[in-house]
């Protein structure tokens, strides 16, 4: 037996050799090998995300887009009317598409740096005037805008006091106090232009006024 071995001694090296590396191929090498194909997967699932994402934002609406709203700008600009301007844009902004300020105008009584809002009335006062607060415009919604930037609703001039009717363009004291008189020996005005028959408010005085006032 000895002797057998002897003989064949580098048969039975080779073959513990294979064995031996048969083992280390399957046993100790095979785990690592296969971390690679797992890598890959989650490089694969990284790249393909990566091209997905920006065709799924293609797909969705762009937010906060600007919205067009009407804005009325009356008193001392070149060309009064109702311009469309954008959410986010400011008084000065819609003042210059209507042509800017006259040389009449009073920029003391302006807040130029406010935001614009749908239906909004922007009214430039010209010099002299008292500081007014101008009220909303007609429907859902809307505001106005003056010297202090207040905003509330149009003026009952039935209903409204001496204060609150002196914070109408061009009503002082004396015409609150005649409005309110006329209201007393008259009665309740029937219709806006009834404001007319007081004394000091004409035609170019109504004119500023007619937007702002109502009658209930």
């Amino acid at each position: 037996m000895k002797d057998w071995l002897l003989e064949h001694k580098i048969h039975f090296a080779v073959v513990l050799l294979l064995v031996v590396g048969g083992f280390y191929y399957f046993y100790i090498q095979g785990p690592e090998e296969s971390a690679p194909l797992t890598s890959l997967s989650q490089e694969d699932e990284v790249r393909t995300q990566a091209v997905e994402t920006p065709a799924e934002k293609k797909d969705t609406p762009a937010a906060n887009q600007p919205e067009n709203i009407m804005v009325d700008v009356k008193g001392q600009v070149t060309h009064p009317g109702v311009y469309q301007a954008n959410t986010g844009e400011r008084v000065i902004d819609v003042i210059g598409r209507a042509g800017g300020l006259t040389n009449q105008a009073d920029q003391t009584q302006v807040n130029f740096a406010a935001h614009v809002e749908d239906e909004m009335v922007i009214y430039i006062p010209g010099k002299g005037e008292e500081e007014s607060t101008l009220p909303t415009a007609t429907g859902s919604g809307g505001s106005g805008l003056s010297g202090t930037g207040q905003k509330q609703g149009k003026i009952n001039i039935n209903k409204a006091d001496e204060q609150e009717l002196q914070n109408l363009p061009g009503i002082g004291p004396a015409k609150a106090a005649a409005i309110i008189d006329y209201r007393n020996t008259s009665g309740p005005f029937k219709t806006i232009d009834d404001l007319k028959n007081i004394t000091g408010i004409g035609d170019k005085t109504f004119e500023k006024l007619k937007d702002l006032i109502v009658v209930k």
